[in-house]
């Protein structure tokens, strides 16, 4: 793969895993909440998990890119 475009899937990945993570944790908060306590933990464990099957399921889309 050449640099360019390696460059451009892995910033690419990192943002969809970067908004993966974000999403996975307000809902966390967001559902903690309504039970009056919220667990960091729990919120930053799956949060974390979501965000590395996100960077996994990018790594199942490399042959797939094309930039214009």
């Amino acid at each position: 793969m050449k640099k360019k475009k390696f460059l451009t899937w892995s910033l690419d990945a990192l943002l969809r895993a970067v908004r993966t993570i974000a999403q996975t944790a307000m809902a966390n908060i967001g559902v903690l909440s309504v039970l009056s306590e919220i667990d960091w933990v729990l919120v930053l464990s799956s949060a974390g998990v979501a965000g590395l099957i996100s960077l996994l399921m990018s790594v199942t889309r490399l042959p797939d890119i094309k930039l214009k």
